[in-house]
This record gives C-alpha cells, sequence and structure tokens, in this order.
C-alpha cells in the first residue's frame, strides 16, 4: 500500500483521529526511508568512520601522540570506546551534515521530481501534515546516522581495545557502562545538532523539484557556516551560526556533566527549526503542485 493510499481513510469518514494518520503517514515514510539502499550505505559508511579510526591505532606503531590528530585519539588506546567519541568529532564537521543534506534536500524535492507529490496531497494529506511527517523523517534520520557512529566505535572498540575506567576532561574515572552511557549522550547531543540543518535542508527541498541541487546546497551551508565560525573577525556572528555549539559535545565528557553547551544548543537549534520551519510552510503553502 502506498503512502497516498494509507492516508486515504481520512477522506472517507473513519473515525480514526488527526494524530493517528500522521502516525501512519509517518511509518510508511519511514519504511520508504530505511527501505532504500542509499540510506543504509550512508549509515554504513558513517559506521565505517570510527572503524577505520579505530584499526588505524591499533596497527600503527607506537602509541598515537597527544595532541594530535583529532580530539581523543590518544585516548583510545586506554579505552575502546574513545573510538566513537573520536568518530563522533570527525564526523561532524562534515559527514554527517552531507548524508543529513542528502536525507532532507530530497524530503519534498525528490517527490516532485518523481511525480509522487501531487498524489500524495490528493489523498488528503494535506501539506502541513506532510512537512510535519517529511521533518519528523528526517530527524530520526538523525538520531540513527549518530548512532550509526557510536555504534560503530563502540563495536570495533570494544574488539580491538580495553574497556576499562575511562579518564574524563576533569581527571576522573568512570567505568564502562557510564563511559557508553555518556557516549549515548554524546550521540544525542549531535542529534540535536543536525535539527536545525535538516529544517533548513526542508526549506530548500520545498524550493525546486531538484533533490541533487538542494543536497548540494544545505551542505555547502553547512560548509559555510563553520567557515565563518572560524574567523575571529566575525565573533559577533557566531552565536548565530547554527554550527556554532556543534564540538561543544566535549563538554559531556566532564565530572559533572556541563549541560551549558547541550542547552544553548538545544535553544539554537529549535530556533532554526522554528525559523526555517515557517519559511518551508510559507513556501509549501503557496507552492502549485501542479505546475
Amino acid at each position: 500500500m502506498s503512502r497516498a493510499e494509507e492516508a486515504l481513510p481520512a477522506s472517507r469518514g473513519t473515525a480514526a483521529s488527526p494524530a493517528a494518520h500522521t502516525a501512519r503517514l509517518l511509518g510508511s515514510e519511514l519504511r520508504v526511508l530505511f527501505g532504500r539502499w542509499r540510506t543504509w550505505t550512508m549509515l554504513a559508511a558513517l559506521a565505517a568512520v570510527p572503524v577505520l579510526i579505530g584499526l588505524a591505532v591499533k596497527f600503527a606503531p607506537g602509541r598515537p601522540p597527544s595532541g594530535r590528530g583529532p580530539a581523543f585519539l590518544d585516548q583510545i588506546t586506554d579505552n575502546g570506546l574513545f573510538a566513537g567519541v573520536v568518530g563522533l568529532v570527525v564526523c561532524t564537521p562534515l559527514f554527517l551534515p552531507l548524508t543529513v543534506s542528502v536525507v532532507s534536500g530530497d524530503a519534498v524535492a525528490g517527490e516532485a521530481s518523481l511525480g509522487t507529490l501531487r498524489y500524495l496531497l490528493v489523498a488528503p494529506v494535506g501539506r502541513v501534515r506532510l512537512l510535519v511527517v517529511k521533518y519528523l523523517s528526517a530527524a530520526v534520520f538523525c538520531a540513527a546516522a549518530a548512532l550509526a557512529v557510536v555504534l560503530g566505535g563502540a563495536l570495533i572498540g570494544a574488539l580491538l581495545f580495553p574497556l576499562g575506567q575511562a579518564t574524563l576532561l576533569s581527571g576522573a574515572q568512570v567505568g564502562a557502562a557510564e563511559a557508553f552511557g555518556r557516549l549515548l549522550l554524546m550521540a544525542a547531543y549531535v542529534t540535536v545538532s543536525l535539527l536545525g540543518l535538516a529544517a533548513i535542508g526542508l526549506f530548500a527541498s520545498t524550493l525546486t523539484s531538484v533533490p541533487v541541487g538542494t543536497m548540494a546546497a544545505t551542505a555547502v551551508l553547512a560548509v559555510v557556516s563553520q567557515i565563518l565560525g572560524a574567523l575571529d573577525q566575525l565573533e559577533w556572528l557566531h552565536p548565530w551560526l547554527f554550527t556554532d555549539q556543534w564540538l561543544g559535545l566535549a563538554d559531556l565528557l566532564r565530572e559533572p556533566i556541563s549541560w551549558d553547551s547541550f542547552g544553548q544548543n538545544a535553544w539554537l537549534q529549535a530556533g532554526y527549526v522554528a525559523l526555517f520551519g515557517a519559511l518551508a510552510y510559507g513556501r509549501f503553502a503557496t507552492k502549485d503542485i501542479l505546475a
């Protein structure tokens, strides 16, 4: 059954609530998203990053030099779970935004290019509901992408290195179970970090029926934002950039945990979601689907 067919009961007077129709449409959207080879290829590629890092550290001669390479690289040999941490640090600036740009940029433009968008709206699904479902599916992918990096790192770390006490940034040591819990918190932090970018990609996706263009534009914007964030001359602009708090996830490795970066990041991403969600609605609500 297609997504349009699943939404048809809403137009036939059934007693199902709007929330039930939305949940059914979201389930269908997630099945389509995670039923694509492209999605699983991107997740596998993300999981492979910490695996390659772990293999390089394991079979390289000597211990990784302190202060060189990605943050926390020299701690992998002491506790394998840091392979997941290094994977997040490496993937957050480029690889994760790239995959999220592909999914969010394809959300509406992909349907338009395939000619399925008009059939979804004929059901009637409703434009607002469709936008909400598209964004929620992109948000689920953000979480899946961050988890792919974490689990890939944790798996290779457990296979190649000891999982004893992990030394935090504050010097305190925690057991493997708590260290893994903090690693999951870092995955949650990265998921939140990507929500603003997903909203930007969704808005870009409503502007055209060429998904490749929206994917590229969204990915380039993430890179440009990080470049602007690295320029001291634009320090006044930094707090407004959606990438400003992306690497604040290291605060979760302190004892006690510093939640300031998490809170600031969440508010910043919420602002971008609200702004670009409104822009996406304004564009999509007046868009001529049949044109």
